[in-house]
Order: structure tokens, then sequence, then C-alpha cells
């Protein structure tokens, strides 16, 4: 990130006070200096469009009938983070949205196709709740109280694979795990507590993997091997004892070595747990006091990017488990991933469709406009007779090669569509 120049030069080195608001600005705009990953950018920005468009399936979803009008879509435009109509956004996916008129007002729903993947995402969704109840005890295992505000999980719940009705759909079936707590009555208090610990549980990715291979648990670098210094300071990081996420952070010193192996670790399983082996670090930083998390997270992640990669894509800061990724591919998927990634093909399918009819249309106009520049060369070779009977019509004409006066014509015969 540059520094604005005219800000630099307002700036006197020579001034002590200026000097001081010289290392503030250096060290703000040096908190993001990541070098790029090409393929992981590449996987961010492949997810960017599934998101936007798994919304507006949730948003149809929640409607009555499942159908929902394109000016009400218009309305939440901005809370989605789009730009421009909503109308032109649906047919870009004709595989995803069927897009009608009905009494000079547009409706759009889910295709047929897309309504069977609603079904087996569903399907998956009940098959893996068993998966997700341990995925929750596990969250609450390596909270500081064993206790998630709703509210503010629900800011992340999507991250993790749950559904919309987790808390009616997944919890009473496990009285025995969870318990929703509400002392002070306002919906904005109510928490998700543990009931009983589950030893089988507190078990983190790195230590069943190091269990497997019958070695003593560590973090893996994924870093170039030409990036010497970063990996020098890994191995320093990494002869420190691994720390499970699930003994809790509270007795550690705050600054020390131990502090910082036992927060690695925890941001190491908290992403392990998600489907995309990634999250938004500014909704990380909303649990900072329940993961008990740095204050500054940002810095943090920073300094170890040998294991987590910062990104600031679609000006959305958003780190991701290096390890989890194979290139720009995801290694390990989670059933619902795979579903989701079907979706995200008929996507492309109906996108590649959009381009493709899009690209007939505009060698229909150009056909078009071919036609009309040959009806008035042909024009131009009449007879001396009807030339000099129609002198005024080709005058006209003639003033079509001044640039000014074709623009105009253009304007008029295309709607605007000028060469």
């Amino acid at each position: 990130m540059a520094m604005n120049r005219s800000t630099l030069q307002s700036l006197n080195p020579k001034n002590p006070t200026s000097s001081l608001l010289v290392l503030h600005f250096i060290r703000n705009f040096s908190l993001w200096s990541m070098k790029k990953d090409s393929d992981l950018e590449s996987s961010l920005s492949r997810n960017r469009r599934w998101i936007v468009n798994n919304q507006i399936k949730n948003i149809i979803l929640r409607c009555p009938n499942q159908v929902a009008s394109v000016r009400f879509l218009q309305k939440k435009f901005k809370s989605l983070d789009l730009q421009g109509k909503a109308l032109n956004w649906l047919k870009k996916y004709p595989c995803c949205f069927d897009v009608y008129l009905d009494n000079d007002e547009y409706y759009f729903k889910l295709t047929k196709r897309m309504m069977s993947l609603v079904e087996e995402e569903e399907s998956i969704k009940d098959l893996q709740e068993s998966v997700l109840m341990e995925r929750l005890a596990k969250l609450l295992m390596m909270s500081c109280n064993h206790r998630l505000n709703v509210m503010k999980f629900n800011e992340l719940k999507r991250n993790f694979g749950f559904p919309d009705d987790y808390l009616i759909r997944i919890l009473p079936k496990y009285p025995e795990m969870f318990r929703i707590v509400n002392y002070s009555g306002k919906r904005s208090t109510m928490d998700i507590e543990l009931v009983s610990w589950n030893p089988s549980l507190a078990v983190s990715v790195l230590e069943n993997v190091a269990k497997e291979q019958q070695v003593e648990p560590g973090f893996t670098c994924s870093l170039p091997s030409n990036w010497e210094k970063s990996w020098d300071r890994f191995n320093e990081f990494n002869r420190i004892p691994y720390i499970s996420p699930y003994v809790g952070g509270r007795d550690f010193v705050e600054g020390s070595k131990e502090m910082e192996k036992w927060t690695v670790g925890l941001l190491h399983e908290l992403l392990s747990l998600t489907l995309w082996k990634k999250a938004s670090i500014l909704k990380l930083g909303h649990f900072r006091r329940e993961f008990n998390l740095p204050e500054k997270l940002n810095v943090f992640l920073l300094r170890h990017p040998g294991i987590f990669y910062v990104s600031n894509k679609y000006q959305i800061y958003t780190v991701v488990l290096r390890e989890g990724y194979n290139g720009s591919e995801l290694i390990h998927k989670d059933p619902l991933v795979v579903v989701k990634e079907k979706f995200g093909e008929l996507m492309q399918e109906g996108l590649h469709e959009y381009n493709r009819r899009r690209h007939a249309l505009n060698l229909e106009k150009k056909k078009k406009k071919g036609m009309i520049m040959m009806r008035s060369g042909k024009k131009e070779q009449r007879s001396i007779a009807e030339a000099s009977e129609e002198d005024d019509q080709l005058g006209k004409q003639r003033n079509l090669y001044n640039p000014e006066e074709r623009k105009r014509f253009y304007e008029i015969l295309f709607d605007g569509d000028a060469p």
C-alpha cells in the first residue's frame, strides 16, 4: 500500500513530531505488506461470485413460494456489495435463476437444476448433523468460558458449514452437550453454552496428524525455499513445543513465546474447522475476548507468513490457512464444499451461455451496421439523373463522413450504440 505523496511532502523529518508521524504512517502502511500468492488470490476471486449468488439463493428460499421480485432484490444489492441493475446480474446466470415478466414486473426463481442442488445440500446437512455437533463442541471447548454469543457466532456460522436453523435443527438433539442461556432476556445476550467436556474431541487437527505419523505435533511451512529469513524465523518458532488450543490460554504470560505458540495453534485449529480454510479477519476479531485473541490480530498473522496468508482481495481482509491448499485448489473438501462447487460449475455454465448469446447479438448488430453502410454506398452509384433529383438527400448522407454527424446518426438509428 503506497503512502500519499502529498502526505509525505508535508512531513518534515527534521521536526521530532513530524518524525513520529512518519514512523506512525510506516507502521500502519506496513501492516498488510505480504507478498501476493497468485494461486491463493485466484482461489479467493473464484469464490467471490459464488458467495454473492449463494446469498441470492438464500434470499429466494426465504421468500413465499420461493419467488421474489427483481425490484426486491435491487433493494438488497447494496448489502450484497453489488452495483448496477439486479436484472442484468440475474440474466448472467440463466442456469441458476429463472427470470420472467408478470403484470409488467420482473420476478425470478431458482431453476430446476438449482433446486436439485438445494435438495442435495439439504440432505448432506441432515447426514452431517453429528459432524456439526462435534464442530460446535470443539469451538466451545476452545472458547474461554466455553460459551459463544449467538449473534456473534451467526456472523461465522456459514464458514463452519452451519445451516441458518442450526439452533432448532441441531442443538435440541444434543441436550447433553449444549444449552441456550440468556440471563438478561435480551436477544443480543443469548449464548450457546457447553454442558459437558468431551476429552475425545479436545484433540487438534495437528495432534491427530502427528499421531498417525507417529511424530511430535508441529506446524508446516508453505513458503518457497528462497525465503530464507522467513524459514529461519519459522524453524525457530517451530522448535517451541506445540501447545494444544484446548488447554486454554489464560495461564500464559502475555507476550511470551508460549502464549504466541498457543495462539497460532488456536487460529490454526479455527481455520481448520472452516469449510474453505479461510475467514474474514474482521469477523475473527469480533471473538477477541471469547478466544483470547491478540488485539492487533492483523499484525500477529503477518508474523507467521509460512502458516497464514493474508489477502485484501475485494477490500476484504481475509486469512487463509496455507497448508489447506495445493496451489489454488482446496486439498480436503467437506461434502458441503463438493455440492457448493457443483453450484459454482452451474454458474460458470450459465455465464458461458450468457456470454455466447451476447457475442451472437453483437455480431448481428455489426452485420446490420455493415448492411446500412453498403446501402448508402449503392445510393452514391446511382445515375446522374437520379442523383440530380436527390441532390439534397445525398448531401445529407455525405455529411455522415463528418465524425460528429456520423455519431449523431448512429445514436438516432441504434439508440446510442455508435461505432
